[in-house]
């Protein structure tokens, strides 16, 4: 790993184990907040598999697609990324061709990346693709699998999905354990590659990056440019401190975390926020997040069941709430939940936007008013309201979840910047300028930080507050005459 070490000294990084983390990168430097600390293309990358649109393999884009003539299952925007492709390609797309029709169904995007790892690995190994300090096979085989902690079932499809990886490569040189183990890697250190707003178009293996640890509080943040993943810092990063970003939504309480990251990447968080579960500070604000509200609305209290289990009592101002009312209100949230997924699946969205507000009202009157269901409910409402054209209401919607966000997330964290844009734009197509400016204002500060600013969606929604203020002048002017 010498040759890292020295790749990751030009970055102002090097690579350390620490105990009970293992591998990690510490800076040896300072790092300011929006600064890069490293990028890294993928070793190998696929775009997601949708019935609804495919994707181009080079570029992700959904736009002037065709497909490859040979195998029948990859997809081009154009000759640039077909050409850029052609060497890995070449050999997927004969080994693709191999399989009949019935087969080529069966290959799901982590099969591809598994069959496009080992093919990367053979045209590396045959000086036909370069390698590099930063992009070369031994860096995906120090990555951790976490093999011991798998339960059988995961191994036994694990080795389903080892044979079929085989059989489409038919290389003797294989050994189907090791492919068995690389999806265990997959699992853990693959990353969910997704556009400016966060909409995840792919999945990408990006080797030095997976070095990198988790925390519920990182000081940086992992986002792409179109498959260039790049960490930037979200806070002053001192010399020799960890990087660290986080892997999952950190919205929810510490089990719910712990238990997100446990299943997903086996390990227990030792982070700062992690630390003091069962505290009582982690206590309220498990009941906050996840919890009831209080009977009196006029009461923002967090609730805690009571000794004889036969309520919930507020913190606040004493009043208890009985089960059995908790038990049947969250009934009818699980019923009419179960029907508006049903109307939408079946495409009817007035129906389910219908019924995701009757979700959100009766939420109302069981969640604390910074509960995260309630929150993702009036995403969902929002998502659909917008979908419909329904503006002015679908603005009132985002402006409900502002405060959460707030909450729930850091201050520089690119989801609370992208709902204040969000914001803005809806605020700025009805008419109000001044409060479009000012919720885009807030969405800059935030995303400058976390996407830089020179990517063509902050390039956009710079003009976009430009031309705002431009309106506004206009409208001063307009009324001084």
């Amino acid at each position: 790993m010498e040759e890292l070490q020295s790749a990751l000294k030009g970055n102002g990084l090097t690579l350390s184990n620490l105990p009970e983390k293992g591998r990690c990168l510490l800076t040896t430097r300072d790092f300011h907040p929006g600064e890069v600390i490293i990028s890294q293309e993928p070793y190998v990358c696929v775009p997601n598999k949708s019935p609804v649109e495919s994707r181009c393999d080079g570029c992700f884009t959904t736009s002037n697609l065709k497909k490859c003539s040979g195998c029948h299952v990859v997809w081009y925007c154009g000759s640039t990324c077909q050409k850029l492709d052609w060497k890995l390609h070449r050999l997927e797309c004969e080994a693709l061709s191999r399989l009949d029709k019935d087969r080529r169904k069966c290959v799901t995007p982590s099969i591809r990346l598994m069959v496009k790892l080992y093919l990367r690995r053979k045209l590396q190994s045959e000086k036909v693709i370069p390698t590099t300090a930063t992009d070369n096979y031994n860096l995906v085989e120090a990555l951790v699998s976490h093999m011991p902690d798998i339960d059988e079932k995961q191994l036994v499809l694990y080795a389903q999905m080892a044979n079929l990886v085989n059989f489409i490569l038919q290389q003797p040189d294989i050994n189907i354990k090791e492919i068995a183990e690389n999806f265990s890697k997959f699992a853990c250190n693959a990353h969910t590659i997704c556009d400016s707003e966060l909409i995840p178009l792919g999945t990408g293996l990006y080797p030095v990056i997976s070095i990198i640890n988790h925390s519920c509080l990182p000081n940086s943040v992992l986002v792409f440019e179109g498959r260039l993943a790049v960490i930037r810092a979200v806070q002053h990063i001192p010399q020799g401190a960890e990087v660290l970003i986080s892997y999952i939504d950190t919205t929810g309480s510490t089990m719910t975390r712990q238990k997100a990251l446990k299943e997903q990447y086996l390990f227990t968080c030792a982070c700062p926020r992690c630390i003091k579960l069962g505290q009582s500070d982690d206590i309220q604000e498990s009941a906050v997040l996840e919890g009831y509200r209080c009977k009196d609305e006029g009461c923002n209290g967090f609730l805690l069941r009571s000794s004889d289990d036969k309520g919930f009592i507020c913190q606040q101002c004493g009043r208890v709430r009985d089960k059995e009312e908790i038990r049947k209100i969250a009934s009818e949230v699980k019923s009419m939940s179960e029907k508006a997924l049903m109307s939408l699946s079946s495409g009817n969205q007035l129906e389910a936007v219908s019924m995701h507000q009757t979700i959100e009202k009766l939420q109302r009157k069981l969640c604390h008013p910074f509960s995260i269901s309630l929150m993702q409910t009036r995403e969902k409402v929002l998502k659909i309201l917008m979908e419909l054209q329904n503006w002015r209401e679908a603005l009132a919607y985002c402006k409900l979840t502002i405060p959460v966000y707030q909450r729930v997330y850091p201050g520089f964290h690119p989801l609370l910047g992208l709902q204040y844009y969000t914001c803005g734009k809806l605020e700025w197509f009805l008419g109000d300028t001044e409060d479009a400016i000012k919720s885009m204002t807030k969405a800059m500060d935030i995303l400058r930080i976390t996407h830089g600013t020179n990517t063509p969606f902050m390039r956009d929604l710079l003009m976009k507050l430009e031309e705002a203020h431009a309106e506004a002048s206009h409208k001063l002017s307009c009324k001084d005459e």
